[in-house]
């Protein structure tokens, strides 16, 4: 009888637990005036991403700015004259990259 209620018992708990919830990054950038660009991250959840690291990168890969996220899950910088990407790394399998072209003209 014990084994056939633990055997009983083993499919029920497994079905309680409850699935893992995954949080998708997202992260927006736009032309704040002629030469600025404002970036703000954060998760598919509704929550922010304070302190969370957000690069600018050039084509050749060279760091064009090393940043991060303020408090309010944005960051304002100058636009770069040359060709970049926005790369949003909140950790592994949670990355957002966005290329100048799709940020808009100054």
């Amino acid at each position: 009888m014990k084994h056939w209620m633990g055997a009983l018992a083993l499919p029920l708990l497994l079905g309680a637990a409850l699935p893992a919830q995954a949080h998708n990054p997202m992260c927006q950038c736009s032309a704040s005036g002629t030469d600025r660009i404002t970036c703000k991250g954060g998760f598919s959840d509704g929550g922010g991403a304070p302190r969370v690291t957000l690069d600018v990168i050039g084509y050749d890969e060279r760091v064009l700015l090393a940043g991060k996220l303020g408090e309010d899950s944005t960051l304002t910088f100058k636009r770069p004259e040359e060709a970049f990407y926005v790369l949003f790394d909140a950790g592994p399998g949670q990355v957002v990259e966005i290329d100048h072209a799709d940020i808009g003209a100054p």
